[in-house]
């Protein structure tokens, strides 16, 4: 969840480009044991330290499963993933509604975010103190006419302001954006959550943030496959879905030895400091991370009310040409064999760990 994690993930997807492929490693003998894992290269981090902290807690082989993952961006995973060159990935749910609309048949088996993923943010101490101190302001955003965009403009309605009010500035990412904040290039930024965490551990600086008032509990992030996928594979996904399920449950009891599993993952040093800027991600995030009641047998479960409601959003605003019922898109029939194990007695398991 560091910037760091997130140079990484960004060359590794320049390395990818570069090659004009993605070169996954020799299918070992157990091939139906074996996933093909995308994760998008700006999930800001839900996606890396669950993936991350199944494999090290050995989560995974628990399933006897094999999991290899990259990183590329939303819509080259969701069309690698849909024309069967991958098995899993871990989107956005714009990536994935408008990739059905164009033919792109995912459909979402487990969520991974509880929350909201987009919030606008400005530094604490700036004149920002409310939605409607950006009129008159730059906004920043991660790049130009990105997706935050529309929620942006939806909470800023809502503060009475008009789009001829503000201007969207691309800043990107990290410390490109945090520069751009301290430097008073612009007022503030909408971007994913995790974002924003990353640059308060690694810039150490405060945010306020600002979340929709409608679409803050609608989690739209999670993990998707292919209906054949889910059809023929669906016993391997549901033990990936149970070890991620594990791995939620433990980064909220244990952060310490989750913050170590992050870093081991990333093949990052694990020193004294960066177990301290994990740990700190970690609890700054315990409102984003899938897992919120680790006793609940419903974690990963995506409601169909909530993403319809989206849905509609992304239609009204014109993301999409016409409205999606989510239906089509999301199946929580693994949530319940995800969470088929004794979660108290786990959760007290995990939380001895070091």
């Amino acid at each position: 969840m560091t910037g760091t994690l997130m140079r990484a993930a960004r060359t590794a997807i320049a390395i990818a480009c570069a090659a004009g492929v993605l070169a996954w490693p020799a299918r070992p003998a157990q091939a139906d044991d074996v996933l093909h894992v995308l994760g998008a290269s700006n999930a800001a981090g839900a996606f890396e330290v669950l993936d991350h902290v199944a494999e090290e807690a050995g989560f995974f082989k628990q399933e006897h499963l094999v999991v290899d993952k990259q990183y590329i961006s939303p819509g080259t995973a969701a069309q690698l993933v849909a024309s069967g060159k991958a098995d899993i990935c871990s989107v956005a749910f714009e990536a994935i509604v408008q990739g059905y609309v164009h033919g792109l048949k995912l459909k979402y088996f487990l969520g991974s975010d509880p929350r909201f993923v987009n919030v606008m943010g400005a530094i604490e101490d700036s004149p920002v103190k409310t939605l409607a101190d950006f009129k008159g302001k730059d906004i920043g955003e991660a790049s130009p006419a990105s997706p935050a965009e529309t929620t942006a403009n939806a909470m800023l309605a809502g503060a009475g302001l008009k789009k001829s009010d503000y201007n969207f500035v691309t800043i990107g990412f990290g410390a490109q954006a945090l520069a751009a904040m301290q430097s008073g290039k612009v007022a503030g930024a909408v971007l994913p959550y995790g974002e924003f965490v990353i640059e308060s551990v690694g810039g150490n600086t405060k945010f306020r943030i600002f979340r929709d008032p409608i679409l803050n509990d609608i989690g739209t992030y999670g993990f998707a496959a292919t209906e054949a996928s889910i059809a023929n594979r669906g016993d391997v996904l549901r033990r990936y879905s149970r070890a991620i399920v594990k791995a939620s449950i433990l980064i909220r009891e244990n952060p310490p030895l989750a913050a170590k599993y992050f870093l081991l993952g990333a093949n990052l040093k694990v020193t004294d400091a960066a177990l301290a800027n994990e740990i700190q991600a970690l609890k700054l995030s315990v409102g984003d991370l899938m897992g919120v009641d680790p006793t609940s047998k419903q974690i990963g479960y995506m409601p169909l009310r909530g993403m319809d409601v989206y849905t509609k959003f992304l239609a009204d605003t014109g993301v999409t040409p016409t409205r999606v019922p989510a239906s089509l898109v999301v199946t929580n029939d693994f949530v319940p064999y995800a969470n088929d194990f004794d979660h108290k007695a786990f959760a007290a398991f995990v939380k001895r760990l070091h």
